[in-house]
Order: structure tokens, then C-alpha cells, then sequence
């Protein structure tokens, strides 16, 4: 009974609790609501006024736009007025030039018009004074202008010949001074020494019995040695001196290599004479070798082609007229240089052209054609440039001057090979040239003799003064000294004297 009536009695307690706990949990639901509902309105109001805020910023600043807006538009509007006007004004000035020049261009077309009316006027009458002339000379237009010129020739023959004479002294004074001071200079620049080379080379041996071991049995020696070398071996009474002779300089230095080691060595045999010939075969290519390396870095050209600094360095065994063919091509590469610097030329082409310009005579026993001709092809080979190649080709005047460039390098190889020294000449070609001279000037009407002298630097004309004034003596040295220049070839200048005398004579009987 108790146990039912605590259960009775926990439950009402329950019951209770419960109702008072739902109705404390409504009192507290309430109030947070209230207090939620206060911070919403709190917040909505707060919104509200920041809204009527930015709407106010808003709404001063859309005004300040508008106005600013609207005040451009203004400047534009009137800057669009200003250039309105402006470009009237330019339009309406146009008109008035494109007016004028119309009027212009009327009045130029009119006198154009006139001229030309004028000319053929002019012209006409021209023809009719000329066919009037005809008609009273009886003789045609070219026969009186000749007429004309040999009348005024005879009559101012003296003022003619005074005044070419003045003309050409003070023309020739001038340039000859300033060709000499540029010369003098550059030849200052650049002076060598060269010992002419000859065809024949001597070999110093200890004692006349090794001319016996050179010949060997039955020549054995001397025949393999000239076999292998290609030269000729002299052995004759001259004591102590064997003479190796040849053209080709290379084979000729090659043969005295090969000698100078045998002689030294003791052991002259066929078989010892072959290796030894190879031998100084491989040192001479590497002397070619260093030769073309040492001009090219005397010069400073260094974008050449390794085949032909070699074909540069065969040059140092060749020689021309007595003269080593790889000292005068350097001495023309410096001349060259030096006269393009003084002309304003240049200076780089005419120093590789000056160095490359006999690159053919390394190749000329071996390839047809002239010298000028294989080193053209040559560099057009190793793709040498242009300009180079057009300024050395000319140098023996085989082709025409292209280039200012040409012309020094012609010029500097004819100082480097006529300065005195440089080079030797055989008689048969000085008599030769003496022989020429005088031919060309007894070629020509009215000349009596003529002598070639100062060997063969000047060629005095003895002309008949019957058959030859003074006008026309000049005409003849003139061409005389042409003819000379354009069927010859010679260093430096060659003078030409013309004497025409008269000589009276009387007898008194």
C-alpha cells in the first residue's frame, strides 16, 4: 500500500515538475524572443539610416558627375566649334591657293605654248639662213665649219698653242705635286729590302771528292736525285760548288735540301737519295706552310681560306723578273693600303687585293692561262669577295678599271716592281722595248727619226718642219704618247720629246 501511494505520489510529482518546467521554459522562450526581436529592430534601424546615408552620398556625388559631365560637354561643344571654324578657314584659304595655282599653271601653259612657237620659229629660221649659206657658199655644212676652224686655227695658231701650253704646265704642275707628295709619303710608309732570285742555285759541298760520291757509279746518284726533284744537277770544275738549276724555285729548293742532307750525312745512295728527297719534300710544304701564315698575319687578313694561304705561301719560292713574288705581294698590300688611306678609298679591300693580286703565278706552271686570269678563278673559288677580286684583276690592265680600289693596286704594283733594284731585266727584252718605241714613233706622218733613251724612259721625235706646224706637233706628241700608253706595258712613265727646228741657211758667194 505504501509502495502504490510513494508511486502515486512520485508521479503527481512528475506531473507537476513537468507543467512547471514547460511553463519556465515559455517564460525564458518569451523573454529571449523579446530581447531577439529588440537587437532585429536595433539592426533594421541601424540599416535603415546607413541606407538613407549612402543614398545621400549617393545622390551628391551623381550631382557632382553630372555637373562635371555636363562642364566637359561644354568645352567640347565649343572646342568642336573652334576647330569648325578653323578648318573653314583652311578650307577657304585652299580654294584660294587652288584658284591661284589654276591661274598659275594657265599663265605657265600659255608661255610654254609661246615658247615653243618661238623655238619653232627660231628654228626655221635657222634652217633658211643655214640653206640661204648653202645656196650662196656652194659648199656643205661640215665643209665650212672645217673651213671656219682651220681659218681661225692659222689666225690664233700662237694664242692656241700659249694657251694649251699654260693649260697643261700648270694642270701637270699641280697634279704631279700633289701625286708626288702622296707618293713620297706613302713610300715613306714602307720601305724593303729584297735581293733579286735567279733560276740557278749553289751548293757549297766540303771537298771535290764528294763530287764523285753526288755522281755515284755510272751516275747512278746524280740521275735518281734529278729523277725524284725534276732539276738539272751541274757538277763541273768550279771546285767545291755544285750548281742545281731549274724554274720552278720550289723543286730547286727542295733538290738543295735534299743535297745539303746527303752531304751532310755521308751516305749517298739511290735508296738513302729517295728518302731523303721525301723528307725535304715535307719540310719545304711546311715552310709553304708558315711562309702564307706569317704574310697574313703581317697583313692582318685572317678570313682567308687555309688552301690559299698555302697557294700565298708557294709565292715566297717563286720569284718575277728577279724579284720574290711573297715580298712584293706584301709590299704591294702595304703600298695599297697606305694610297687608300691618303685617296679615302678602301683601305681593307685594296690591302687583301694588293696581298692576293699574283695569287695566280703560284698555279701558273700548272694551269693554263695568264696569271690575272687563274688567280680570279682561284678566289671565286674560295669565295674571296667581290670588290677584292675586281680591284686586283685590273692590275696588268687586262681588264678595265671598275673601282678606285683597282687603280691603287695597279698603282701600287707598278711602284713596288719599278723602283730601282727591285727587279732585273734581260737585254733581249730592254733592246726589245728601245725597238718598239722607236717603231711607234716613226709610225706616225711627218717624223723624220726618232731615238729611244735614259733606257727606254724617254723617246725624243725628230719631226720634218716643212711638212708639220707647231699646232700640229703638238697633235702628233699627244698621240704618240697615247699610242704608247695603250700598246705597251711598262713601270712608271715614259716621256716623249718632239723637236721641230728650222734651220736657214745662207751662202755668201
Amino acid at each position: 500500500m505504501e509502495q502504490i501511494t510513494l508511486i502515486i505520489v512520485i508521479t503527481v510529482a512528475l506531473a507537476v515538475g513537468a507543467v512547471l518546467g514547460y511553463y519556465a521554459r515559455q517564460t525564458i522562450a518569451r523573454r529571449d524572443y523579446k530581447a531577439l526581436e529588440t537587437k532585429v529592430q536595433r539592426k533594421i534601424s541601424d540599416a535603415e539610416k546607413e541606407s538613407k546615408r549612402l543614398v545621400s552620398e549617393a545622390q551628391a556625388k551623381a550631382k557632382k558627375i553630372i555637373e562635371k559631365t555636363k562642364k566637359e560637354a561644354e568645352e567640347k561643344t565649343e572646342e568642336l566649334f573652334k576647330r569648325e571654324k578653323f578648318l573653314l578657314r583652311r578650307e577657304n584659304s585652299f580654294d584660294e591657293r587652288v584658284a591661284e595655282h589654276e591661274k598659275k599653271e594657265k599663265a605657265f601653259n600659255n608661255k610654254l605654248r609661246r615658247l615653243k612657237e618661238l623655238k619653232a620659229e627660231v628654228e626655221e629660221m635657222r634652217k633658211s639662213a643655214e640653206e640661204r649659206l648653202l645656196n650662196i657658199s656652194q659648199m656643205s655644212k661640215e665643209k665650212a665649219k672645217e673651213e671656219l676652224f682651220t681659218s681661225l686655227e692659222k689666225e690664233y695658231e700662237a694664242d692656241i698653242l700659249d694657251r694649251i701650253s699654260k693649260i697643261e704646265r700648270e694642270g701637270e704642275d699641280r697634279y704631279l705635286k700633289r701625286a708626288n707628295e702622296i707618293l713620297a709619303s706613302v713610300i715613306q710608309k714602307y720601305s724593303s729590302s729584297q735581293a733579286q732570285d735567279i733560276t740557278t742555285t749553289n751548293v757549297t759541298i766540303p771537298d771535290d771528292n764528294t763530287k764523285g760520291r753526288i755522281i755515284g757509279k755510272e751516275g747512278r746518284n746524280i740521275r735518281t736525285l734529278e729523277k725524284l726533284t725534276g732539276v738539272e744537277i751541274v757538277v763541273d770544275d768550279t771546285p767545291e760548288t755544285v750548281l742545281i738549276s731549274s724554274f720552278d724555285p720550289i723543286r730547286r729548293q727542295v733538290a738543295k735540301t735534299a743535297l745539303e742532307k746527303l752531304i751532310f750525312d755521308g751516305r749517298i745512295q739511290p735508296a738513302r737519295i729517295e728518302k731523303v728527297v721525301k723528307e725535304a719534300e715535307e719540310e719545304i710544304v711546311e715552310k709553304v706552310k708558315k711562309a702564307g701564315e706569317q704574310a697574313v698575319y703581317e697583313t692582318g687578313i685572317v678570313d682567308l681560306d687555309p688552301k690559299v694561304v698555302r697557294l700565298l705561301g708557294r709565292l715566297y719560292f717563286r720569284s718575277s723578273y728577279g724579284q720574290n713574288v711573297l715580298m712584293h705581294s706584301l709590299e704591294v698590300s702595304y703600298l695599297s693600303e697606305a694610297l687608300a688611306a691618303e685617296l679615302g678609298a678602301n683601305m681593307f679591300v685594296c690591302k687583301k687585293a694588293g696581298l692576293l693580286h699574283d695569287i695566280g703565278k703560284a698555279l701558273d706552271h700548272q694551269v693554263e692561262g695568264s696569271h690575272v686570269d687563274i688567280g680570279v678563278r682561284v678566289m671565286e673559288k674560295f669565295g674571296v669577295e667581290e670588290a677584292v677580286i675586281n680591284a686586283m684583276k685590273s692590275h696588268h690592265e687586262e681588264y678595265p678599271y671598275e673601282t678606285i680600289e683597282a687603280v691603287i693596286v695597279q698603282a701600287a704594283d707598278s711602284i713596288s716592281g719599278s723602283r730601282p733594284g727591285a727587279r732585273k731585266d734581260t737585254l733581249e727584252n730592254y733592246i726589245k722595248r728601245l725597238r718598239e718605241l722607236e717603231e711607234i714613233a716613226d709610225s706616225f706622218k711627218g717624223v723624220d727619226r726618232s731615238y729611244a733613251i735614259q733606257a727606254g724612259r724617254e723617246v725624243r721625235v725628230f719631226v720634218n718642219p716643212e711638212k708639220m706646224d707647231d699646232l700640229e706637233a703638238k697633235k702628233v706628241a699627244r698621240s704618240i704618247a697615247n699610242k704608247i700608253q695603250e700598246e705597251m706595258r711598262y713601270p712608271g712613265e715614259i716621256k716623249v720629246t718632239l723637236i721641230r727646228e728650222n734651220r736657214v741657211v745662207e751662202y755668201a758667194k
